[in-house]
């Protein structure tokens, strides 16, 4: 049966900096790990898929990074990748000792960069000093910075993208010297400097903030932050990820991209592919229902021990329906 328990808020230690999480107590003994994107907070990150999950008897630890929300650390506003894979080992070893957990039915959940993350995390996953994921949701998933910088920067008008680059040059020289950071706005409109100014950027107020119901959460980053994404690449990790993975990618998407996202999908060895129309925010809006169903369809089959009973309202959902599906394999045992 779902739990009625309420969620609680709960800390954890990463590289000496407290994080601050929400820990929904479950009744299955499952739990999903979650973040929400690079300089998103926990509450417009996770919160309408941690219900959902929770609402299934799934146990739900959804944390802020460090440096954001209602998290330590200092400078505020400052995302650091390395820092930020730390904080997800350290959230994992954390939901590993909840009550009522099996560490052996650990999940993680992300979306964007962090969706990234989760595959990197996963990758180096279990580890053999502590307990390690069984299960990956990856939503939305940007896998591939280069890729990824060189499309959205067809959005952006060249003196834009000079001027964000100068920004966080400058940022990280001043950080250097112990300034405070320079920030920019996560979205903005071409010929602004922000972090994004993609066609669906602006989506994501209006799809994690909907009027304005998380008003604490400062939706902006230190400029210095952005200096090492159009690097990062985790999807090259996917072919060491042994776990299950869902990769959920939206075929309109201009921020985080589809084809690289679905390019992963085909290399990792264990990898069920969901796609749905619209952009990167359409899981949280008008593909919501279809995507949060998928999800737990996939967390009850590789994290639950229960076969789900009629009167679950997700028990007749038909995976197949949603275009939900291992991703196909050649003769080797690759995706292809």
């Amino acid at each position: 049966m779902p739990t009625s328990r309420e969620r609680e808020k709960v800390h954890f230690v990463s590289g000496g900096t407290r994080c601050a999480a929400w820990h929904y107590p479950g009744d299955n003994g499952a739990c999903v790990i979650m973040a929400g994107g690079f300089a998103v907070t926990k509450e417009p990150g996770t919160d309408p898929f941690a219900k959902r999950f929770h609402e299934a008897g799934f146990g739900v630890l959804a944390f802020d990074y460090r440096r954001f929300g209602e998290s330590g650390g200092q400078p505020r506003q400052v995302a650091s990748i390395r820092g930020q894979l730390a904080d997800w080992q350290a959230a994992i070893e954390f939901a590993g000792t909840l009550p009522g957990v099996d560490p052996a039915r650990l999940a993680g959940w992300a979306f964007s960069v962090s969706g990234g993350h989760v595959l990197r995390v996963a990758a180096r996953s279990p580890r053999p000093a502590g307990p390690g994921l069984a299960a990956v949701i990856a939503q939305t998933p940007n896998v591939d910075g280069p890729i990824v910088l060189r499309a959205a920067a067809r959005y952006q008008t060249s003196l834009a993208l000079l001027r964000l680059a100068g920004r966080g040059i400058l940022d990280a020289l001043g950080g250097a010297v112990g300034r405070p950071p320079l920030l920019v706005p996560l979205a903005g409109a071409r010929g602004t400097v922000a972090l994004l100014a993609t066609p669906d950027a602006p989506e994501g107020d209006r799809a994690l903030n909907p009027d304005n119901i998380h008003p604490d959460w400062q939706q902006a980053v230190a400029a210095r932050s952005t200096l090492a994404l159009g690097w990062y690449r985790p999807g090259r990790d996917a072919h060491r990820v042994r776990c299950p993975i869902l990769i959920v990618v939206c075929d309109q998407d201009r921020t985080a991209l589809a084809e690289p996202a679905v390019a992963v999908a085909r290399r990792a060895p264990h990898a069920e592919l969901l796609r749905v129309p619209g952009g990167h925010y359409a899981p949280f809006t008008s593909a919501h229902e279809q995507v949060v169903e998928a999800e737990l369809a996939f967390l009850r089959g590789h994290l639950s021990k229960a076969v789900p009973t009629a009167a679950d309202p997700a028990a007749d959902f038909d995976p197949a329906a949603a275009e939900f599906a291992p991703a196909a394999a050649d003769p080797r045992g690759r995706a292809r």
